[in-house]
């Protein structure tokens, strides 16, 4: 299970790994009022490619490029928190941290204090959305 937060609506999220990038990515296509057939034809996208990656039976993909492009067809603006959401669920699904928070020194050399913060208690919704806040305050 991974656990998200929104920082549109200030929540947290319990999801499975396979749900994590596809719930969000059909997500933004309903927004756009884009059935999966309109949208794949609109975009010159594969339908069953894309269903597989809506429903967790694809990995996002790797290449930054192609998220990009998802991203734009989904109509995510560059830098807004819908885009880094989007780019940090693919991540997420994938396993890894955000490049962006990897570039930075100062978050990576305080990330282990924070999965020993976190392996250290029982984690509860409480608990990570204090740590957030913490971490936001920094």
């Amino acid at each position: 299970m991974y656990i998200l937060y929104n920082a549109k609506d200030r929540r947290l999220r319990i999801m499975s790994p396979k749900a994590i990038f596809g719930e969000y990515f059909k997500a933004k296509r309903i927004e756009r009022g884009l059935t999966l057939r309109e949208f794949c034809k609109r975009f010159g996208l594969d339908p069953g490619n894309i269903s597989k990656l809506e429903r967790g039976l694809l990995p996002p993909p790797t290449s930054r490029e192609k998220l990009e492009a998802y991203a734009s067809f989904l109509g995510l603006k560059k830098g807004t928190d819908d885009w880094l959401e989007f780019f940090d669920r693919a991540a997420a699904c994938r396993g890894e941290l955000p490049k962006d928070l990897l570039e930075d020194s100062e978050v990576v050399k305080n990330l282990p204090l924070i999965f020993r913060t976190i392996r250290g208690k029982k984690v509860t919704t409480k608990l990570l959305s204090e740590l957030i806040e913490k971490i936001r305050r920094t």
